[in-house]
């Protein structure tokens, strides 16, 4: 089925059967999230929408900030993408793919990596950069442990 977008036209698909649609699959359940300390930062749930097609994202930070992404793959352009929004009003949208053993998403300023963990859970490292790449600063580092 085709879709009259305007100028553009878009072919709606029943599903995104190809393996790298499913990359970021480690990452779908609802999560505790914890600081390096063991600290709880907060809860996450992340949900397979779109007929499977992208993961949506909902935080709920412990002290009541929240967010919301929209990941999906591109196979034109092979890869992924992150569009991110939260409370504050802040918005971030980062590419990249999976590098054999993480998912790694940059932006010039900045660069997200989840790497899930041989006992499931899955360390997310967000750093920013402010001299274009010559330096890094840790952002948030979060420990994702399942809720049962």
């Amino acid at each position: 089925m085709s879709l009259a977008l305007g100028a553009v036209t878009a072919t709606a698909h029943a599903a995104c059967p190809a393996a790298e649609h499913h990359q970021f699959d480690f990452w779908l359940g609802r999560w505790e999230v914890f600081t390096p300390d063991g600290k709880l930062a907060g809860e996450n749930r992340i949900e397979a929408v779109a007929n499977g097609c992208a993961l949506l994202e909902s935080w709920q930070g412990k002290g009541g900030f929240s967010g919301s992404s929209l990941n999906s793959y591109d196979a034109t352009t092979k890869q992924w993408h992150q569009h991110w929004v939260d409370s504050s009003g802040a918005r971030l949208v980062i590419a990249g793919g999976w590098d054999g053993r993480r998912m790694l998403l940059a932006s010039p300023t900045d660069r997200i990596s989840w790497t899930p963990n041989a006992d499931g859970t899955v360390r997310q490292l967000w750093e920013q950069t402010a001299d274009g790449g010559q330096s890094w600063k840790t952002a948030f580092d979060g420990l994702y442990k399942r809720l049962r």
